[in-house]
Order: C-alpha cells, then sequence, then structure tokens
C-alpha cells in the first residue's frame, strides 16, 4: 500500500517548507494543487518533489481537495494544509492504519491561538487519512463521505493557522453563503463564530453561538465545543445574564468537561464583578469548579484546551487565593503549574 500527501494551497511560502520537511520522508508522493499563488509557493513544492497542478478557486473547498484527490496515484491520502506540520514520529501509526482493515484515520489536530491569558491550545480529532476513492462535500469546513468506521490515528498535527486574519476574510463569504442556505444548521453558526472570534469580533461571535446553542441537541460531536465557547463568548460579549443558565442547565451533560468547568470559574469571577451584592454569594463555587477541574483533569475529549484541567486551573485558582488573602495557598498552586514551566505562575512565583 502506498500513501499519498494531498494539499490544496495558495500563497502559503511562510509555512510550506515546514509543512513538507515534517512529512515528506512518510509519503510516497506529494500531490500539491494550486489555487492562485503569486508567491514562492509552487518552487517551495518542487524542492520536495511535489506533483503540483493548478486550478482555477471556485470558493468550494470539496471541490478543490477533490480534484487534488483526482491526481493521487496511491491507494491512501493523507490530508494536509500548509499552516500545519506533524510534530512527533508518526511512521509506524501510519503504516499500520493503511496495512490494516480499510479506516477513515482521525489524527489529533492542535489548534493554536491567542487566549485571554496567552497562547492556547486547543485539541480535536478530525479525520485526516483515508483511501484516495473517498470524497469530499461541503464548500467550506468540508468532511469526508465514508461508510467506513473512523478510528483515532496517532498522528499529531500542530496548526497555528488562526493567527492569520487573512484566512477570516477569504473563509467568511463562504460561511456567510452557507448560512444563508442553511439558516437552521448550528453547525454553520459555530464555524462562522470562530472566524468572528478570530478577528476579535467578540458581538458577532456570540450572536452566531447564541444561534448554535439554540439549536443543537446535545448528540452532536461539537455540542460540547458550541455550549463551552457560547460561555467564553458570553464573557467576551459582555452578555453575562445569559451564563448562569447555561451553566444550570449543562452541568450534568458536562460533567466530565474540564473546560466547562474552567470556563464556568471564570465567567463566575466576571459576574461577581459587575455586581458584588447580586452575586457574591457565588464567590466560593470559583474554588468549587477550578477544583474540578483539576479533578477531571487534561483528557483527550473533543475540542478541550490543553490546560483546563492541569496549569491554566491551577494557576487561576492559585490567583483566586491570592485575590482573597490566602497566600500559602496561591503560592502552592502556583508551584503546581510552575511544574508545567508555565511562566504566568513562574512570574507571581518571583513576585510574591
Amino acid at each position: 500500500m502506498k500513501l499519498s500527501l494531498v494539499m490544496i494551497v495558495k500563497n502559503e511560502e511562510s509555512t510550506l517548507r515546514r509543512c513538507l520537511e515534517s512529512v515528506a520522508k512518510y509519503v510516497d508522493e506529494i500531490i500539491i494543487v494550486d489555487t492562485g499563488s503569486t508567491d514562492n509557493t509552487k518552487s517551495i513544492a518542487l524542492e520536495y518533489q511535489s506533483r503540483v497542478f493548478d486550478y482555477e478557486w471556485t470558493n468550494d473547498f470539496a471541490a478543490a481537495r477533490n480534484y487534488a484527490l483526482d491526481k493521487s496515484t496511491c491507494e491512501w491520502s493523507l490530508v494536509l494544509d500548509a499552516d500545519e506540520f506533524l510534530s512527533k514520529d508518526c511512521s509506524k501509526a501510519l503504516r499500520n492504519h493503511i496495512h490494516s482493515t480499510p479506516a477513515v484515520g482521525k489524527a489529533k489536530l492542535v489548534d493554536k491561538f491567542m487566549g485571554k491569558d496567552g497562547i492556547s491550545y486547543e485539541q480535536i480529532y478530525i479525520s485526516r487519512l483515508f483511501p484516495s476513492d473517498c470524497r469530499y462535500t461541503g464548500k467550506i469546513h468540508e468532511q469526508i463521505v465514508s461508510d467506513l468506521p473512523r478510528h483515532k490515528v496517532d498522528i499529531e498535527i500542530q496548526h497555528d493557522g488562526y493567527f492569520k486574519k487573512e484566512k477570516s476574510s477569504r473563509n467568511l463569504p463562504i460561511l456567510l453563503n452557507e448560512i444563508s442556505d442553511h439558516p437552521e444548521d448550528p453547525y454553520f453558526h459555530y464555524q462562522i463564530a470562530k472566524e468572528y472570534r478570530g478577528t476579535g469580533n467578540h458581538e458577532e461571535a456570540y450572536s452566531h453561538l447564541r444561534i448554535a446553542y439554540s439549536k443543537i441537541t446535545g448528540k452532536e460531536g461539537y455540542a460540547p465545543s458550541v455550549i463551552i465557547n457560547f460561555m467564553y463568548s458570553i464573557i467576551s460579549s459582555g452578555h453575562l445574564a445569559d451564563g448562569l443558565t447555561v451553566l444550570e442547565n449543562e452541568q450534568d451533560f458536562l460533567k466530565n468537561s474540564s473546560d466547562f468547568y474552567f470556563v464556568s470559574a471564570l465567567y463566575l469571577l466576571e459576574l461577581i464583578y459587575s455586581d458584588p451584592d447580586q452575586y457574591g454569594e457565588l464567590l466560593p463555587l470559583i474554588e468549587d469548579y477550578y477544583l474540578r477541574a483539576l479533578e477531571i483533569g487534561d483528557n483527550e475529549q473533543e475540542g478541550s484546551v490543553i490546560g483546563t484541567g492541569s496549569f491554566a486551573a491551577h494557576h487561576n485558582l492559585g490567583v483566586f487565593y491570592e485575590v482573597t488573602g490566602n497566600i500559602a495557598k496561591a503560592q502552592e498552586q502556583y508551584r503546581k503549574a510552575a511544574n508545567y514551566n508555565y511562566e504566568p505562575s513562574l512570574e507571581r512565583l518571583r513576585e510574591l
């Protein structure tokens, strides 16, 4: 069995070499479909003996990806974007998967983004390794259509494209068209909210997450992410009145989510600051929620942010103890976070 790397690109000279360097040794051929680059993208691709094809962009990601898959000559395909790269040796995982019972392989995708306290990382699992006769559907946030089972594969892909604001300007018009065509589909509202969050438009992000939250059934794989992101958008947009109902309604559904308890603690802090007289009695819940997040710990749950069950929760609990006057407990939590080399906690320990 042979394996193709299949990519669509446009003006990716700043990241393409990093991507290809991380993966070239694992694949038998590289297929690059260029949708209109005006920089050195194609020259970089040719450095890695890629087969490069030109394609006229039609605002349809599935169509472009399917064109690229048409060019594959191998039985299996691995799909990456230029702003992604493999972060560990996955030769054995790749070979084991393509030589076992046919299945769509789901890789761990670690998204790097700018959070409230600096750089954060969210992990999701996404179908990226599959037989080359599979095809995509969807103009944006396209999905593989296949009746094959889906198995997690020990592949880790790092992605830092959410630092690149131009992606949102490209994606937003397509998503707005999709929402116009599918106004009741919570998935598109969820995705467009992520684009607005990336551009700092917290009001629009809140608006679309509120719609997505109202339309999910809880059976969707992305439902926990909708709820958790809705809570973050409530904080960022200042619509604090909405949060208590979400917090109360979702505790059972998300009882094993460190992310949910982490964001709930953040939310309660903002709520109490907004009106201490009305909400001050909720203060002890902040400690309870951070402790619950730590009890759950970091896990492999879809959409979880790394640190909400470990270093970030320890740090924030330290901040809580510090501002409530318990310096000894604060230092204990900062030390626990510092064991992860978490810089905000290291700084607080130096200052204390």
